[in-house]
C-alpha cells in the first residue's frame, strides 16, 4: 500500500520515495535492490550523488516494470548551460528513455536561473521527463520563475522536518501550485523527544514512523534513506496509521512557532 500525490498532466508520484545519497557502488546497489524488494516504488537519485547506474541496474535486476517505479534524477547547479547533455547523459546511466521527476538541485550562483528552467520545460515537452521541478528553492525564486514563464515548479524538494516545519512556506507553495517533497526528514529531530515516544507508544509504531507519517498528514511527500534492512522497511511502513490532528500540532510545534 501506498499514497501518491498527482502532479503535472495527472502524473502521480508515491508520497514515499527512497533516498540515495551518499548510497553508491556494490553496497549502493544492494541497497537500492533491497528497497525495491521492500516496495518501494519512487527513487531519489542525482547527477551529482554518482548513483545513477546502480540505480538503473537495480531497477532492471528487480524484475519490475519501468513504468511502475518513479525516478527522480537532479540537475547539478554547475551544469547551466549543460542540461539536456547532462540529462541525456543521466538517462543513459538509468537506462531509460525518460525520468519522472527531473529537478535543479540547488540555485545556480544562488539564482532563480529562469533561462535553465526555460530548458527544463523544454525537456517535459519532449518527453525526457514526465514533470520538472527545483530543489532548494525560495519562494521568491520560484515567483521568478512563474513571472518568467508562466509555469510553476512540480515539487521543491527541500530540508523538512520538525525541527524545519514553516506553515507559511508550505502554505505560499500550495498557493503557487507547487508540491512540498522534504528531504532530510529526521536531521536535528530529538526521536527520544517525549512528545513522539508518546504519540508513537499510542500507535504501537517507533518514533521515526511517526515523523514520516507527519509528513504525509501535511500532504508532504518524504524521501528518507537508510542502508539498514530493517529501517529501510521500516520506513516505509507508515500507511496502516494516522495522527490525529492535536498529535499533528503538537509534532508541528516542536520546531518552534514558524
Amino acid at each position: 500500500m501506498t499514497q501518491v500525490i498527482t502532479l503535472d498532466a495527472g502524473v502521480e508520484m508515491p508520497m514515499v520515495g527512497f533516498g540515495t545519497w551518499q548510497v553508491t557502488g556494490r553496497h549502493g546497489y544492494e541497497t537500492i535492490r533491497c528497497a525495491l524488494e521492500a516496495g518501494y516504488r519512487h527513487i531519489d537519485t542525482a547527477t551529482m550523488y554518482g548513483n545513477e547506474a546502480e540505480v538503473g541496474r537495480a531497477l532492471r535486476d528487480s524484475g519490475l516494470r519501468r513504468e511502475d517505479v518513479f525516478i527522480t534524477t537532479k540537475l547539478p547547479p554547475g551544469r547551466v548551460g549543460r542540461e539536456r547533455e547532462t540529462l541525456q547523459a543521466s538517462l543513459r546511466a538509468l537506462g531509460t528513455d525518460h525520468v519522472d521527476l527531473w529537478l535543479i538541485h540547488w540555485p545556480p550562483t544562488d539564482e532563480a536561473r529562469p533561462e535553465t528552467w526555460r530548458e527544463f520545460l523544454a525537456a517535459r515537452q519532449a518527453g525526457l521527463a514526465r514533470a520538472v521541478g527545483v530543489s532548494n528553492y525560495s519562494t521568491a525564486q520560484i515567483d521568478e520563475l512563474i513571472e518568467a514563464t508562466g509555469q510553476a515548479p512540480a515539487i521543491n524538494q527541500i530540508p523538512w522536518g520538525p525541527s524545519y516545519h514553516d506553515a507559511r512556506r508550505l502554505a505560499d507553495s500550495r498557493d503557487r501550485g507547487v508540491a512540498v517533497e522534504g528531504y532530510s526528514p529526521f536531521k536535528n529531530t530529538d526521536l527520544g523527544d517525549p512528545v513522539l515516544t508518546s504519540i508513537a507508544a499510542d500507535h504501537g509504531v517507533t518514533p521515526a514512523q511517526v515523523v514520516l507519517r507527519w509528513h504525509l498528514e501535511h500532504g508532504i511527500v518524504v524521501i528518507p534513506k537508510s542502508s539498514t534492512p530493517e529501517r529501510i522497511v521500516a520506513n516505509l511502513d507508515v500507511f496502516g496509521f494516522r495522527l490525529t490532528p492535536d498529535e499533528v500540532r503538537r509534532i508541528d510545534r516542536l520546531g518552534g512557532a514558524r
